[in-house]
C-alpha cells in the first residue's frame, strides 16, 4: 500500500483522455467521462446503433438493418464515435496512443454480454500490409486479443489476408463503402480447420455503414464457419 502511494504521489493518475489528474488509475476525469457516449438501453441487435424506446428483453433492429440485412447475427458496440470516445479512437489509431488500448477493451468487454463467445474464435479485421507497415500496429489486433483474453476465448490474430488493398472510406457514400470493401478479405489458408463449423467473433476499432465487417463475414461463411458476430468499440451515428 505504502508503495503504491508512493508511485501515486511520483506519478499522479491521469485522464485516459486529456490527461489531468484523476483520483485513480486507467479512468478518465469528470469533463471527458460527460463527454463520451457510453452505449447501453435498447441497441439494434444486429449493428449495435442505440434505438429508441427501453430495452424488453427481445431482439430490435434499426430500419437499415431490416432493409438491408448485415450478413452477421448480432453486433455491439461500446461507445458512440464523437466526442471523447472519438479523441481516444484518434489517439490509438493514430497518435501511438497503445496505452489506451487495455481500457478501451475493457469497456468492450462490458459491452459483450449479450453476445455468445464461449467457444467463439476471436479475430480481429486486418490492415493492409503497407497501411500495417506505415502504423507498426493493428489497433484492431490490440483490442481483440484482450477481449479474447477476458473471455477466455480462441484469438486468432492472422485468421484473414487482405486480398488487396481498399481506398480510405472517409467520405464515401454506403454502397461505395461496400464496393470498396467487395471480395477484399479472405480467410488464410492455413485457418481453414480452425474456423469450419465455429462461431467467430469479429472485432474493430470503428463501424460506419459495417461494410468492413461484411465482408469479413462473408469470408467467414465461404470458409465453413457456423455463424459470425460483431463487437466494435465505437459505432458511428449515421452512414453516409
Amino acid at each position: 500500500m505504502k508503495l503504491q502511494s508512493a508511485i501515486h504521489f511520483l506519478f499522479p493518475p491521469q485522464c485516459l483522455c486529456c490527461g489531468v489528474e484523476t483520483t485513480s488509475d486507467f479512468a478518465l476525469c469528470g469533463p471527458c467521462w460527460r463527454e463520451t457516449t457510453f452505449v447501453s438501453g435498447l441497441v439494434c441487435d444486429a449493428c449495435g446503433i442505440p434505438l429508441p424506446g427501453d430495452a424488453i428483453g427481445q431482439a430490435e433492429h434499426c430500419d437499415a438493418c431490416i432493409i438491408a440485412p448485415q450478413p452477421w447475427t448480432k453486433g455491439r458496440a461500446a461507445v458512440m464515435y464523437e466526442g471523447s470516445g472519438r479523441k481516444m479512437i484518434l489517439g490509438l489509431k493514430h497518435g501511438d496512443r497503445l496505452d489506451l488500448a487495455p481500457s478501451l477493451a475493457d469497456w468492450m468487454v462490458d459491452a459483450a454480454k449479450d453476445l455468445p463467445i464461449a467457444g467463439a474464435l476471436v479475430a480481429p479485421v486486418p490492415l493492409f500490409w503497407r497501411r500495417f507497415l506505415r502504423r507498426r500496429y493493428n489497433q484492431s489486433s490490440l483490442l481483440a486479443q484482450k477481449v479474447a483474453r477476458a473471455k477466455c476465448a480462441d484469438y486468432c490474430p492472422d485468421l484473414f489476408t487482405r486480398v488487396r488493398a481498399t481506398r480510405v472510406q472517409e467520405g464515401m457514400t454506403r454502397a461505395e463503402r461496400q464496393e470498396n470493401q467487395r471480395d477484399a478479405f479472405a480467410v488464410n489458408p492455413r485457418n481453414t480447420a480452425k474456423i469450419f463449423d465455429r462461431t467467430v467473433l469479429l472485432v474493430d476499432d470503428v463501424m460506419t455503414s459495417g461494410a468492413t465487417l461484411a465482408a469479413c463475414s462473408e469470408a467467414c461463411f465461404a470458409a465453413g464457419a457456423a455463424d459470425v458476430n460483431v463487437l466494435v468499440l465505437a459505432r458511428v451515428a449515421r452512414d453516409t
